[in-house]
């Protein structure tokens, strides 16, 4: 992590889980940190368990990455008081409970579609720009799901995955279509897609299904994987890294 001493993360759905534990970790790591979240009050209520030192490198940014104007004044204040963002992890996700059957349901399978699809875009879009404009050597890390890759099937611990798996599929999609147009526009640009298997995070919406005996991943797993994709030589590139617990069915 020697080349990221003191240069800029901007960690979007940073007020919980996986997110705070990758904040955690960069911060750790020597980087200074902006926790993108809805929830800033959230991220200033964490951001008060840090040491001071630490305290002194995290920001809290208030963004909605359903909002294309949130993204952008977002970044733009990155740009214009910490000098750019020079890694961005896209980890903003929601899972709601319904069915894709059911009816009345439209806002919830939309404000899925918006945060976990046009959220990572617009986020991605920004950051590189903002390295483009710099010539840094930057990473993108694009947070996936092994549902990304195929829908499970006969799992009964679990409810219904509605539009999420779409929408990590399309994260799949999305992530080589970017790599694409990196190579093409010839840059020092990295990007990874991490997909993880089940995580204990309160993006189930059934408290109980966190108390079952199924095999589960925490949080810091994720964030020492990131700190694993973005730790590789200059020219090393992990694409695609799937973290699973050991034991899970799918």
């Amino acid at each position: 992590m020697d080349r990221w001493q003191n240069r800029v993360a901007a960690v979007t759905g940073a007020s919980a889980g996986i997110g705070w534990a990758i904040a955690k970790a960069l911060l750790q790591s020597g980087m200074i940190v902006v926790g993108m979240a809805r929830r800033v009050d959230k991220i200033e209520e964490l951001k008060s368990s840090l040491d001071d030192k630490l305290k002194l490198r995290f920001h809290a940014c208030k963004c909605d990455v359903s909002s294309e104007k949130d993204i952008v004044a977002a970044f733009k204040w990155i740009d214009s008081n910490l000098g750019g963002a020079d890694v961005l992890v896209n980890n903003a996700g929601v899972l709601k409970s319904t069915q894709l059957i059911e009816p009345g349901n439209t806002q919830m399978i939309r404000d899925v579609v918006e945060t976990n699809i046009m959220g990572l875009i617009l986020c991605a879009r920004e950051a590189y720009q903002s390295m483009k404009r710099r010539s840094v050597d930057g990473h993108i890390v694009n947070m996936n799901s092994v549902v990304g890759h195929g829908v499970p099937v006969g799992v009964d611990t679990l409810t219904t995955y509605n539009v999420y798996p779409a929408t990590k599929h399309a994260v799949t999609a999305l992530t080589e279509t970017f790599r694409i147009e990196l190579l093409n526009d010839n840059n020092k640009v990295k990007l990874t897609s991490i997909s993880p298997g089940a995580v204990r995070t309160d993006i189930f919406n059934d408290p109980d299904l966190l108390k079952k005996p199924i095999p589960f991943l925490e949080p810091d797993d994720i964030a020492n994987s990131v700190l694993h994709v973005i730790s590789t030589p200059k020219h090393v590139e992990i694409k695609e890294l799937t973290i699973k617990p050991l034991g899970e069915r799918f």
